[in-house]
């Protein structure tokens, strides 16, 4: 009888051990499965990641509005998609999001370069944007004029957000001009914090894209946003090197947005004659 019922535990072992096996080997299987238009069709919901200010998304009383925001709505409507919108602020954890498929896209305007795109796929241009440099005017900074010859940033010091496309362009800067710039990446401030400090005389210089300072400009009309740091440069939306069907997808809707006038209605509200593909 005890014999018997050693048999029948050590079956029962087995048979827990070898579903615990499939279950795990299940599950790893789904996990890893790459989500693309076809997975995200079944759901029915698109996952964009952007960041929480005006060209991201942002709330003002009862409205919400920014510039890639906008864009989302628009892509729903063509693609009949639901988008469910998260925010981020730092563009390396959005890219750790989108690696580990929390997020389909990242809507921010990135600067597509040789090292990014080994590792993601970007849209086709969604702007042209560059870098300028954010100081005070000649009246805001005690009659001290703007600098304008990128050499006359030998020895000063750029802030920006941490992990900023900025940074790679700022460390270029210095081997042309053959002098030190100091650089601050700030982990705790956007752009837009950035910008308002440098209004308020808590620090003189800071490096954004053209459009975030181009709307920062008509709220803080003492900041001076004239000196190019870079080229004119393609920045675009990135999802997963896997995803081959969204991107294409994706590149669709945007040439319907373009096609039917929605996307220079966006533009214009937000960034006026600026820059634009």
């Amino acid at each position: 009888m005890k014999s018997k019922s050693k048999k029948n535990l050590i079956l029962y072992i087995v048979i827990l051990l070898v579903a615990l096996i499939t279950m795990s080997i299940l599950y790893g299987s789904v996990r890893h499965t790459t989500r693309d238009y076809s997975e995200i069709r079944s759901e029915g919901t698109l996952r964009i990641v952007t960041e929480y200010n005006q060209s991201g998304y942002f709330v003002l009383g009862d409205t919400i509005g920014g510039f890639q925001y906008e864009l989302c709505q628009a892509i729903s409507k063509i693609s009949g998609l639901e988008v469910q919108i998260f925010l981020e602020m730092s563009l390396s954890e959005s890219f750790m999001g989108l690696k580990k498929q929390e997020y389909d896209i990242i809507a921010c305007n990135i600067p597509v370069t040789s090292e990014i795109k080994e590792n993601y796929l970007f849209t086709d241009p969604v702007v042209f944007n560059k870098q300028v440099l954010i100081q005070r005017t000649t009246e805001a900074n005690d009659s001290i004029p703007p600098v304008r010859n990128q050499l006359e940033l030998a020895r000063k010091t750029l802030y920006i957000p941490a992990n900023s496309p900025a940074l790679l362009r700022i460390q270029n800067l210095q081997h042309e001009i053959g002098d030190t710039i100091y650089i601050v990446e700030e982990n705790r401030y956007s752009s837009e914090q950035l910008i308002i400090m440098v209004a308020k005389g808590d620090i003189d210089y800071a490096v954004c894209d053209l459009q975030i300072a181009t709307i920062a400009k008509k709220q803080f009309p003492e900041i001076d946003i004239d000196t190019d740091i870079s080229f004119t440069q393609l920045q675009s939306w990135a999802v997963r090197k896997e995803s081959v069907i969204l991107l294409d997808s994706l590149n669709r809707w945007f040439q319907e947005i373009h096609n039917n006038g929605a996307y220079n209605d966006i533009y214009k509200r937000y960034y006026n004659d600026q820059i634009r593909q």
